[in-house]
Order: C-alpha cells, then structure tokens, then sequence
C-alpha cells in the first residue's frame, strides 16, 4: 500500500494517475473528500490532516511506502506524518524538498526543507529525496495581473533558471515508489531549457494569442506579489525576497540531467506545458 499525501496538488494529482497506470495499491489522504474528485477511482481516500496527528493513525495504518509532501514553513507536518509512518510501520518514504537545500550557504527557503529532511533521517525508515527547482506551475501565479491588467510582474530581471513540469517530477516519485533502487537516494531535478522570466511570458503570449507586458517589480513587495498575489506571512516573504536574489543572480541557469536519465526521455517542454493549460490563461478575470 502507498500513502499519498497532497494527492489534490499539482504533483499529487499527477502522482495518483502515475501510480494507478502501474497498478500499485494506492490510499490518498485528504482533508476534504469533495477535493478528490477526478483522482483514480480505485484509490483508497482516507480523510485526515497531518495538522491533527490523531487523525492519521487509521490512514497510515497498512501503509507500506509514503509520499510525503508538506507546504508551508514549518516542520511540525512532517513530524507528525514521520511519528505516524514509525508506528504503522513504513518502509520507505519519498519525500518532495527542494534543490535549494544544495545551496551553500542554505538560504531560508531551503533551511525549512532541510530541517524535513533531517527529522525524516532521524527516524531511520529509508528515504529518497526529490529535490526540484522551480515549477512551470509558478507560472499560474501570474493569472491575477494578466487577468486583470495584462502583465507580469518580473522580480528576477536577467536571470534564468530551469522550470519542471509537475508531471515530471511525479513520474520520478512514482519510479522510487515503485521500483528498486532509490532508497537513500537524492535527486536533484530540473527541466532541461532555462529561461528568464521574460521568455517564459513570450511563450504564454505566443500560446494564448494575446500581448503580455512584463513590468520589473521595483521593491520587494512586489516581487513577492509576483509569486504570491494575495500576500504572504512576514518569514515567507522575506525567503521569498531572498530566493528572488539569488535567482537575479544567476544569469545562466542551474540545471541537471537527473530527470532525463531517470526517466529515460527528455522533460517536457514550458512550451508543452503552455498548450495544457491554456485555457487556464485565457480564462477572463
């Protein structure tokens, strides 16, 4: 049995499909059963939070394998999920952090992942750890201003960076889910095509058939509205901010082939991805 957490996210939604095509026994769990509507039908719910530890005793009970993905800044989620995964007896744990736990010295963002993946080390069940750079799905947040106003905030200016598609990154997991050879693994993956924010907002324009401006966010603040339209809590924004530097830094594009070679075939295309959600884009405000 493999437990997927944040089924209803952008890789959880593509994980459960991955999963189902290779016919592994599978329980998603969710907070809302109404939000698993379109995931495979022969998946297990189980309903649960990894907020309420006591909720989760029946829904790792059986579990064998764990995909774990946690948001936000904390750690207590995965805490929990580990506490949980110890007494049902887990053997192994696919857990999503984030490539900027590879960066010397950390930088906020990846400090919070990096604290996930020693508490996950320190319960001693096997792990691999799928470490992403930035998703094509970030693009979705720039819907709000090119809904209403017909442009992109850009906070990065030249620099560049390598975006994965969800899909991908879910294909990776199902395979360490899946197959033999990923315990104790870590797996830093990226697309193959860097881009600039600029170029990306070409693609979509190209895609959609519709003019896009790209404005240069002029203070911190609207750098982070850039990723997070609605705001975000003081500490997050501030990583936010400080990712955002590091990425205005880097004017070539940090990328791997870890994908490719797991996947035996080239990441999707930005360009692809556009196709699938275009809609998405011009939907009106």
């Amino acid at each position: 049995m493999i437990l997927v957490t944040a089924a209803t996210g952008n890789i959880g939604r593509e994980l459960t499909r991955e999963l189902d095509a290779r016919g592994a026994k599978l329980r998603i769990l969710v907070r809302d059963p109404a939000r698993a509507a379109g995931l495979p039908g022969r998946a297990e719910r189980a309903v649960g939070d990894l907020g309420e530890p006591a909720t989760l005793t029946p829904a790792f009970e059986g579990v064998d394998k764990l995909f774990l993905l946690t948001q936000g800044i904390g750690i207590d989620y995965t805490a929990s999920a580990i506490a949980a995964a110890e007494a049902a007896g887990v053997s192994h744990i696919v857990h999503l952090s984030s490539a900027h736990v590879t960066l010397d010295p950390i930088p906020a963002m990846g400090r919070w992942h990096h604290r996930r993946e020693e508490i996950i080390r320190a319960c001693g069940i096997p792990a691999t750890f799928l470490r992403p750079g930035g998703f094509m799905t970030n693009a979705l947040d720039w819907l709000p201003t090119i809904r209403e106003g017909g442009y992109v905030l850009d906070p990065v200016g030249p620099g560049r960076y390598a975006p994965i598609d969800p899909a991908d990154i879910a294909a990776v997991a199902a395979l360490a889910l899946t197959e033999d050879g990923h315990r104790g693994k870590e797996y830093v993956l990226t697309g193959d095509e860097t881009f600039t924010v600029t170029e990306q907002v070409r693609i979509i324009a190209r895609t959609i058939g519709r003019d896009i401006e790209v404005r240069e966010a002029a203070t911190p603040a609207e750098s982070v509205r850039s990723r997070f339209p609605n705001g975000a809590p003081r500490a997050l924004a501030d990583a936010v901010t400080e990712g955002f530097a590091l990425m205005r830094a880097d004017t070539v594009g940090f990328r791997t082939d870890t994908a490719e070679r797991l996947l035996g075939r080239r990441p999707r295309t930005f360009t692809d991805w556009c196709a699938r959600n275009a809609d998405a884009f011009r939907r009106p405000a």
